[in-house]
């Protein structure tokens, strides 16, 4: 007696088992209201830091104009960072400006709405700057140095910030953890660097064998990728202009950024003592890089606020320029930078179009020729 095999599957039975797209919309949904909450405690809850009714008197005195700046500045700090992209790509295979800003834009957004977003936010810059022409390995090495080279830029303006402020305004654990944090990364920057530079070709071996001991590391492709990360290096430290440049515009993205706090702290009313400023911003974002949230959320309020009244901020006025200051650094990009996916798509597939029309006609005009 034969038994009968289990009953075909129907189309709709297939489709609930292989379509992603529920389970997709349940994630998206998830998102979506963790972000609202988050909003929510950002609008009403952050305030309470310095009493409800302070905290109403302040935000009726602040200056319509100088909150209008805390959002160009955003919008600089972001241009600088787009401009220090295309000045670590080699020049003729540099995207426009406005491609290399939709581009950040976008992955930005994308990193303050993913937890450890970091892969999925490298992703969304290899799919729109490769579709615009950069290699994948120059992109690569572009990618890793802007990151990587601008942490450490970050921790230099908060050691240089500690040098000046602890004579005068005391010392406290904080800066300890912050100071070792940003005395490994410089160190460990400094070594891999080095290493590259004097012996590439056995630094790329060691560092390719000990990752392939590891699955899914190829250790012949490591091992290239360190060798062209290696040339790229010595091609940028040889070159002084774009040097100077690619450290100037690190810098410019940091202290810009600086500079909307700032400016929201003297939009409603108070002027915070530079020295302080700098460290408060600088602890707050080199603690903001452990991967607990998406884009620092609630560790860079948590460390802001308390800093910023360290160092006589009233709380009230400190409470209210972070939420402002945080809704054009963290929550703006996300609406922008879905905006400027589309745009560089839209602007990626136009350029296809042109290419293959104007391959289509080459040979068109080869025939003809023939």
């Amino acid at each position: 007696m034969t038994s009968a095999g289990p009953a075909p599957a129907s189309d709709d039975d297939s489709s609930r088992v292989d379509d992603p797209r529920p389970h997709l919309t349940r994630q998206a949904k998830r998102v979506v209201k963790l972000l609202l909450f988050a909003l929510v405690v950002h609008l009403f809850v952050i305030p309470q830091v310095g009493g409800a009714r302070r905290a109403l008197s302040v935000l009726g005195s602040a200056n319509p104009l100088l909150i209008v700046a805390v959002v160009a500045l955003e919008g600089l700090a972001f241009l600088a960072y787009a401009n220090l992209l295309q000045w670590l790509l080699p020049r003729g295979e540099r995207p426009s400006l406005p491609i290399a800003f939709g581009a950040v834009m976008a992955s930005t957004g994308v990193n303050h709405v993913v937890p450890g977003g970091a892969a999925t936010t490298a992703a969304v810059n290899y799919r729109l700057l490769g579709r615009a022409g950069v290699p994948s390995k120059s992109l690569g090495f572009a990618l890793t140095t802007q990151a990587i080279g601008s942490a450490v830029v970050l921790n230099v303006l908060l050691w240089l910030a500690l040098v000046v402020s602890i004579p005068t305004s005391g010392f406290h654990p904080l800066y300890g953890t912050a100071a070792t944090v940003g005395a490994v990364l410089i160190a460990s920057f400094t070594l891999a660097v080095l290493g590259m530079r004097r012996g590439s070709d056995a630094f790329a071996d060691r560092i390719a064998r000990l990752l392939g001991r590891f699955p899914r590391f190829d250790q012949q492709r490591i091992h290239d990728a360190l060798l062209h990360v290696a040339e790229q290096i010595d091609v940028l430290a040889e070159d002084g202009h774009r040097l100077r440049m690619v450290l100037g515009l690190a810098a410019a993205n940091w202290l810009l950024d600086a500079a909307a706090l700032g400016v929201a702290l003297v939009a409603f009313g108070t002027r915070p003592d530079l020295a302080g400023l700098l460290v408060a911003y600088g602890l707050a974002n080199v603690l903001a890089a452990v991967p607990i949230s998406p884009g620092g959320l609630g560790v860079i309020e948590a460390v802001l606020i308390p800093t910023l009244v360290a160092f006589g901020t009233p709380p009230a006025e400190a409470s209210i320029a972070v939420v402002v200051y945080r809704l054009a650094n963290f929550w703006l990009p996300i609406p922008v930078g879905g905006v400027t996916y589309l745009l560089v798509e839209r602007a990626n597939s136009a350029s296809d179009r042109w290419s293959f029309r104007g391959e289509i006609n080459d040979r068109l005009a080869n025939r003809r020729s023939a």
